[in-house]
């Protein structure tokens, strides 16, 4: 089991791996936190966060990616849509 600041530094990677490709697409992913070694909870910002394909684009591409880096995550949070 990583610790909670290696949890985070590999989480980081992810979404600094994703973050270009938003970029494209004028819109931006930000950490919020991760809640018992298990759940992200991200920000989509710009663009993505009134695109429809949002929701896809994170389950696939934002949640794979993170746990690539960090397979204990089980799931991945977009906490911008709760707003």
């Amino acid at each position: 089991m990583m610790e909670a600041a290696e949890l985070k530094q590999n989480v980081e990677k992810a979404l600094e791996e994703i973050r270009p490709f938003l970029n494209n697409d004028g819109g931006d992913i930000q950490l919020v936190g991760i809640e018992d070694g298990k759940r992200v909870k991200v920000e989509l910002q710009g663009a993505c966060v009134a695109c429809n394909v949002n929701q896809m684009t994170l389950k696939s591409g934002v949640e794979m990616t993170i746990k690539k880096y960090a397979p204990q995550i089980e799931e991945v949070i977009d906490v911008s849509s709760l707003a």
